[in-house]
């Protein structure tokens, strides 16, 4: 018994190989593939991430080095030649575009520039935003104030980083309707609330008072 149940045992053992090399032999290009995948998508990632980072390098390098020009009109030029790879990249050029165009008094296209960031449904939500209101409170704006009471309205609701500038810029818009109750009660508002930098509470306060407003109640 003892040398059948050696045999045995020994065809059994021999019967799983053979099933394990078949099996083997028949999916382990599976396996293969599998590690092939893994270690090519790490390495993939990787290569992006190094991609990644240099484009943002050589993005700010050009955009230090047009700003190093010596004067408004070359800085112009070399923001303009500056190609951005991403939506929120594109927009913090163009901000900066517009800033020196309005330096350059070139309200009018420092305007049209901003404007063409906030009309970017591409570009981060901030970037829009902050590229609408410095639209909206340009000089050279053709909006009219019904237009811009909408655009600041829009800014104003809860949750939005420019809340609070742009209910000011509401109370101004109040005021340059001459409704000066509504500003002094904007003001008083804006004066209450807890996220009010030092700077803006300090600026209601004195509209209310140029308003012949009084603070006891604000």
């Amino acid at each position: 018994m003892s040398n059948t149940d050696s045999f045995i045992n020994e065809v059994t053992e021999e019967v799983r190989r053979d099933r394990l090399y078949g099996g083997l032999r028949k999916y382990g290009w599976i396996a293969v593939l599998g590690v092939i995948l893994i270690v090519g998508g790490a390495a993939w990632r990787e290569y992006q991430k190094v991609q990644d980072e240099a484009a943002a390098q050589a993005f700010g390098d050009a955009i230090t080095a047009a700003l190093e020009e010596p004067d408004t009109a070359a800085r112009i030029t070399a923001l303009e030649a500056i190609t951005p790879a991403q939506p929120g990249a594109k927009a913090v050029l163009n901000m900066l575009l517009a800033s020196q165009q309005g330096d350059a008094d070139q309200g009018a296209a420092a305007t049209q520039t901003l404007e063409s960031v906030a009309n970017d449904n591409a570009v981060p939500l901030i970037y829009r935003q902050i590229a609408s209101f410095k639209a909206m409170t340009s000089a050279h704006s053709t909006l009219t104030i019904d237009e811009r009471r909408a655009g600041f309205q829009d800014l104003a609701t809860p949750g939005s980083a420019l809340r609070l500038l742009a209910e000011e810029q509401l109370a101004l818009l109040d005021i340059e309707a001459g409704d000066t109750d509504a500003a002094i009660e904007k003001l008083k508002v804006i004066l209450s609330d807890s996220q009010t930098t030092t700077g803006l509470r300090r600026r209601a306060s004195q509209l209310i008072v140029s308003l012949g407003g009084t603070l006891d109640a604000a």
